[in-house]
Order: C-alpha cells, then structure tokens, then sequence
C-alpha cells in the first residue's frame, strides 16, 4: 500500500508540474506503482503473505489445550 501512496503522490507531482518531479522520466514515476504490482503477484506467494492464518496459528495464542 505505501507503494500506491508514493505513485500517485509522484503521479500528482509529475502532472501538476512540480519540480523536480516534473522533470523526471514518466518510467520513474510511475515506477512504484510497478513494484506494488511485482509484490502483490510475485513477492507475496514467495512469502506466504498471501495465505490466510487460523486464529489458533499466531504466536503466542492461547489454546483450549494449554488451559
């Protein structure tokens, strides 16, 4: 998500003409927007981001059996 927050402030930057931004390639500005897509498709699976947890899985949880 921060990647998205960055693209489109860089893609605000770039249209409304403020330096130094207005200056840089469109490749540099729209280039977070193209790394959220390769973490969202390639980093997130490598992960295991992408994988739901049951509540009993996070560190630390209690468990009916530890009681």
């Amino acid at each position: 998500m921060p990647l998205l927050w960055v693209g489109a402030l860089l893609l605000a930057l770039k249209a409304l003409g403020v330096e130094p931004v207005a200056g840089w390639s469109w490749w540099w500005v729209l280039s977070p927007f193209a790394l959220a897509v390769i973490w969202w498709e390639w980093l997130e699976r490598l992960l295991g981001f992408d994988r739901r947890r049951r509540p009993d899985d996070r560190p630390g949880a209690l468990t009916r059996k530890g009681r």
